[in-house]
């Protein structure tokens, strides 16, 4: 199912309903398989626990990542599970690996701050592909990370995304080598859900 582009919200929300919504997110229970909580069109996002293939596909990027950062972006890291937040829009993400400075954990706030983030990566749910493919593409955009990775298992395919507005979409399938930003990505040791 695809959502019409018109039906994507691009204004922020009220100041304080979002610091409503973020208290109500913070105080959430984490029951057993909940996964993310999520801020979106003015609405708490809950998902599911990702399922193992999909954690490993997290797991074989960021160690392709960490490895080219030390020489292309020093200081920076691949971190699964950061919040990302831009109050002004009104968005909580928390994108399943980002590449942000180290130092950025050592600081006092709650959540990584969109222009800190050079690249989001979505591994797309088989629950809600909608969201990882339209939502979060068009939520990191709005929010100026330059780049966005989605990796598609249920298909094997995948796209890059880049700056100006994302608008670039570079296609890939597992198995190739594809440029992201300066880092390149192997997907041959990625795999699809049985």
């Amino acid at each position: 199912m695809s959502i019409p582009a018109d039906t994507i919200r691009t204004t922020s929300i009220d100041p304080a309903v979002y610091a409503r919504l973020r208290e109500i997110a913070e105080q959430l229970p984490q029951a057993p398989g909940t996964g993310k909580v999520e801020i979106a069109d003015g609405e708490i996002v809950m998902t599911i626990s990702p399922v193992k293939r999909h954690e490993l596909a997290v797991i074989r990027l960021a160690r392709q990542l960490d490895a080219q950062l030390p020489r292309t972006r020093p200081g920076y890291i691949a971190h699964g599970g950061a919040d990302v937040e831009d109050v002004g829009l009104g968005r909580l993400r928390n994108p399943d690996l980002t590449v942000f400075p180290e130092a950025t954990l050592a600081g006092e706030q709650p959540a990584v701050l969109p222009h800190e983030v050079l690249l989001a990566v979505e591994i797309v749910s088989r629950s809600n592909p909608e969201n990882d493919h339209r939502n979060k593409v068009h939520d990191c955009s709005a929010m100026g990370i330059p780049y966005h990775l989605i990796v598609d298992p249920r298909t094997g395919t995948g796209i890059v995304h880049s700056e100006p507005g994302h608008e670039s979409r570079e296609k890939f399938v597992f198995g190739d080598k594809t440029a992201v930003g300066p880092w390149t990505i192997d997907t041959g040791g990625l795999l699809t859900y049985a």
